[in-house]
This record gives C-alpha cells, sequence and structure tokens, in this order.
C-alpha cells in the first residue's frame, strides 16, 4: 500500500530567469507520493520551464528541487532519472524506424528487458502498429508511443506534458483511462500538465495552478472544489417583480440573462424564498443548482480572460 504522506516532489523557492525576467519564481511544489498531480496554468505560466527543472534540462537562477527523497545536483542526476519517466512537448523519435525498433533503443539505453518493449506497447494501445514507421505516425500514436517510451522500466516517478495533446475524444478517454491505473498497478506519482481542465478534473487528485511563474494555488483536488460556490437559478412568471420581493427581504438576488440567481446554499433560504413567491402568486417555471466548473475557479485565480 503507497504511503501518500511521503513527498515525491519537492521544490524550494525554484526560479528561472531568462534576460533578467522571472519565467518561474520562488516555486514551492509538494508532489505527494502515489498522487496525480494536475499542474496547471495558462500557455506562457511556466509549466514546461518548471519540468524541465525538475528533469535538469534547464537549470534553476536559484533554489532547489528535491526528487524520490534526493535533492537533485550534478552527481546524482542521472541515478534520478533512471527512476524518472517523462514526456515533456513533442517526443522526438528516428522516423525511418519503427515504434518498437524507437522502443528497443530506448530499452537499451535504460537497460531495461526487451519484454517490457511489448508490455509497454500493450498498454499504449500500439502493438498492431509497432512495426509501422514513425514518420507514418499520427500525432495521436506519436503521443502514445511516447508514453511508452515514458513507462519502460517502470519508473516511480512519471512527468507528462499535455499528453492528450493531438488525440481524439476516443483517444483522449483511453489515455485517461490509462493514467489514472497507474499509481495503483505500477506505483507511480504522476505529475501532469494540460490545458484540458474538464479532463484534469476526472484523472488528478491534487492540483497546483501557476500564473505568470507564480503558485497561486496549492492542495488536494477536493480542496479546490470547495472554491465552488453553490447557487440557485430560477425562472418565474414574473422575474422583475420576484427580484425586488427577494432583495427587499434581504435575500442576496441577482437578476441577469433573463433569470434570477439566488447567491446562496442554504435549504432554509430556498424554502423562504418559494413562500415568498407563493404568497405573493409569482409561479416558479424552472428552479436548479448552479455551481462554478473547475475552468470557472481556475479564471479566478488567474484573472485570464
Amino acid at each position: 500500500m503507497v504511503n501518500i504522506m511521503e513527498t515525491v516532489i519537492e521544490t524550494n523557492s525554484l526560479t528561472k530567469s531568462y534576460h533578467r525576467k522571472n519565467v518561474v519564481e520562488d516555486l514551492d511544489l509538494s508532489v505527494p507520493e502515489g498522487s496525480i498531480y494536475g499542474f496547471l496554468g495558462p500557455n506562457g505560466a511556466g509549466k514546461s520551464t518548471t519540468m524541465k527543472m525538475l528533469l535538469g534540462l534547464a537549470k534553476p537562477t536559484r533554489g532547489n528541487v528535491r526528487l524520490l527523497g534526493k535533492t537533485m545536483d550534478d552527481r546524482n542526476r542521472l541515478s534520478l532519472l533512471r527512476d524518472t519517466g517523462s514526456l515533456i512537448e513533442s517526443p522526438a523519435y528516428y522516423g525511418h524506424l519503427s515504434g518498437r525498433d524507437n522502443l528497443l533503443l530506448i530499452a537499451s539505453l535504460k537497460q531495461t528487458p526487451e519484454k517490457q518493449v511489448d508490455d509497454v506497447l500493450r498498454i499504449v494501445r500500439l502493438s498492431d502498429q509497432q512495426q509501422k514507421k514513425v514518420s507514418h505516425y499520427s500525432l495521436g500514436m506519436k503521443q502514445r508511443l511516447g508514453l511508452a517510451a515514458a513507462l519502460l522500466g517502470y519508473p516511480s516517478l512519471l512527468l507528462l506534458d499535455e499528453p492528450t495533446n493531438g488525440l481524439d475524444p476516443a483517444g483522449i478517454q483511453e489515455m485517461r483511462e490509462l493514467i489514472c491505473t497507474l499509481p495503483q498497478k505500477f506505483g507511480m506519482t504522476i505529475l501532469i500538465s494540460s490545458h484540458l481542465l474538464a479532463e484534469i478534473d476526472q484523472m488528478v487528485t491534487h492540483v497546483g495552478i501557476i500564473d505568470k511563474g507564480i503558485l497561486v494555488f496549492q492542495d488536494r483536488l477536493d480542496i479546490l472544489h470547495e472554491y465552488s460556490r453553490t447557487g440557485i437559478r430560477l425562472h418565474t412568471t414574473d422575474n422583475e417583480t420576484a427580484c425586488r420581493l427577494l432583495a427587499q427581504n434581504g435575500m442576496p438576488v441577482l437578476r441577469k440573462e433573463g433569470c434570477l440567481y439566488l447567491d446562496t446554499r442554504k435549504d432554509s433560504d430556498v424554502l423562504r424564498m418559494g413562500h415568498l413567491l407563493y404568497n405573493m402568486n409569482i409561479g416558479v417555471l424552472r428552479i436548479e443548482e448552479k455551481q462554478a466548473s473547475l475552468e470557472d475557479i481556475f479564471l479566478s485565480f488567474t484573472g485570464a480572460d
């Protein structure tokens, strides 16, 4: 059983500057063991730069990175990366070789048995396409081959940068289901960045939101959803009179888009609203509970349009 109290990725004041401008600033990530951590942010927020620093592909301007309980430095970087799989930006391959031959080359570099090539091809559902040249692969197939390469050696830590890029809806669902099985099946911890917020919402256990290089939120997914304020939307036979009546009785109501919005989550308020409208002979035609989506919450943190 995985002990989720342990931290697999931890950064301390991680900062990266280009031309005296901070792209990532004082980032303190904390990724629990066995979690699927969604790393969210607008384009240019610093997600890819952060992941490159975690892999030692970009040198931090200041701060440090701890992977798998060890502070990364020049002496132990390679040993730590042997237990880390990654799919960052667009995967690079030998286009004239088949998907299987590409994986065999990577397996030899990782010193993993050839049998794992068959296993990961089956996991990402490329077994039937393994002999095809990669130059003839679709973008989605290349993404799946990149994930297969990252899975070789069954690393403890997996870093995925936009893994559903180029996939059709069915492929996105397959990738999501696959990623969700990895922590339990192989004991992996996964850090995944994506702009598909609805997909992240169905995959992750923890969330970090970065904006302009600064971490603006970090916690469990259920804590993030607590920022979603529940309200009531209703349509009546006389919205104008209903809005005035509710406001006069101290109820937080807003009229817009042909409906009334009651800013409350209390059953007692809904019951009181019904009595008030009934006593004024105002009929309720439609009523529904409204809750902010993950996209709404994300935009509130980043201030994006």
